[in-house]
C-alpha cells in the first residue's frame, strides 16, 4: 500500500492505494480463487473449470499451475485475446464458446458435471472466494489506521462482498464503501437503486470486466448493514483515468480499474467529509498499452453518439 499525492491533489483529501495490481496473477481475483483452489485441491479435485474472460480465469489457471492441477478455462466470444493468451501460456486449456458469459458458465458446469475429477470455480459467487478477498482488508488493518471510507469496481461483486466481510471481521463496518461501475456496466449501482437484487439488460459498456448483468445475493444482503454508495462513469472517462494514473505511477491498468479511479480524480460528492480513503486498484491481467489505446478510441466514437 502506498499514499497516492497525485489523487490526493485531485480529490482534496488523503488517498491511499491498495495495489492489487501488482498481485502475481495481475489483479485481486488471487486471493479469493486461490483460495478455492486449494481447498478444492485438498479435497481431490484435480481439474478446476472457471468461466472467465479474463482476470478470474488467469487466477485459476495460475492457481493451478502452482498445484500441479489443470485449468479449463470456458470464455464466451469476444473475450479479449490478450487475456486468452496469458491464460494459455500458464498451460490452461482455453475453450471458446457462447455470445455471452453465461452461454460460457453453462458450459463451464455441464463439463463438472460430466466428471467427477473436475470442479467448478466461480468468478465471483462463491463464499471461500469472499474469505479469500476479505483478506486485503486483513493486511489494511495492519497497514494503517481506519480510513473513512473505501472505493472500489464493482461487476459480479465478488470484491465488493469479500471487503465487506474484511471490514467486519476487523470492526471497522462502520467504514464507508463507494462502489463502482460504468453506464452499462451498472448491475450495482441498479440494485441500489432499487433497492433490491436488480438484473440489467446485457452490458452495453465497451468495459467487460465489470459487465456482469446481477450482482451476487450476497451484496444486497450485506448492503443493509454497511454504508454503501454507488458510482457510475462514462467509458471514456474511466479510460482516462488509467491514462493519468499511468502518467501518475507509473502503472498500466485495465479500465474496469479506471471506474474507481475516475471517482477519485473527479472527486465525486459520494466522498463527503472523508479524510482518508483507501482505493482498492484491483488490476487487470489483460490490459496492454495498445489495447488502452484501442478502448480510448471506441470510448470516443461511444461518447460521440450520444
Amino acid at each position: 500500500m502506498i499514499e497516492s499525492l497525485p489523487l490526493g491533489h485531485a480529490a482534496g483529501r488523503k488517498v491511499l492505494l491498495k495495489l492489487e495490481c501488482v498481485q502475481p496473477a495481475g489483479s485481486f481475483k488471487l486471493r479469493g480463487v486461490g483460495a478455492l483452489c486449494e481447498k478444492l485441491y485438498a479435497e481431490g479435485k484435480r481439474v478446476f473449470v472457471c468461466a472467465s474472460s479474463s482476470n478470474a480465469g488467469y487466477a485459476t489457471a495460475y492457481a493451478a499451475r502452482l498445484l500441479g492441477a489443470k485449468a479449463v478455462i470456458v470464455a464466451p466470444e469476444g473475450s479479449p485475446e490478450e487475456a486468452l493468451s496469458a491464460i494459455r501460456l500458464l498451460n490452461a486449456e482455453v475453450i471458446v464458446h457462447g455470445a455471452v458469459w453465461y452461454d460460457a458458465n453453462d458450459l463451464a458446469l455441464e463439463l463438472v458435471r460430466q466428471d467427477p475429477e473436475k470442479a467448478y470455480v466461480s468468478s465471483y459467487d462463491d463464499p471461500v472466494l469472499w474469505s479469500g478477498h476479505a483478506t486485503m482488508i486483513d493486511e489494511l488493518a495492519k497497514q494503517c489506521d481506519k480510513p473513512d471510507a473505501i472505493v472500489c469496481s464493482v461487476g459480479g461483486g465478488g470484491l465488493l462482498s469479500g471487503i465487506l466481510e474484511g471490514l467486519d471481521r476487523n470492526g471497522w463496518s462502520d467504514v464507508a464503501v463507494i462502489g463502482c461501475g460504468a453506464y452499462g456496466a451498472n448491475a450495482f449501482a441498479a440494485s441500489m437503486e432499487a433497492g433490491k437484487l436488480t438484473r440489467i439488460p446485457a452490458a452495453s459498456s465497451i468495459i467487460t470486466c465489470i459487465g456482469a448483468e446481477i450482482v451476487t445475493p450476497r451484496v444486497m444482503e450485506l448492503s443493509k448493514t454497511h454504508n454503501l454508495g454507488a458510482y457510475l462513469t462514462s467509458d471514456l472517462h474511466a479510460v482516462e483515468a488509467c491514462e493519468r494514473f499511468l502518467d501518475d505511477h507509473r502503472l498500466l491498468v485495465d479500465p474496469s480499474c479506471g471506474v474507481s479511479l475516475a471517482a477519485l480524480y473527479e472527486n465525486t460528492p459520494l466522498l463527503g467529509n472523508a479524510k482518508t480513503v483507501v482505493s482498492i486498484v484491483c488490476g487487470g491481467v489483460g490490459i496492454k498499452l495498445a489495447k488502452l489505446r484501442r478502448m480510448r478510441r471506441l470510448a470516443e466514437q461511444k461518447n460521440e453518439l450520444h
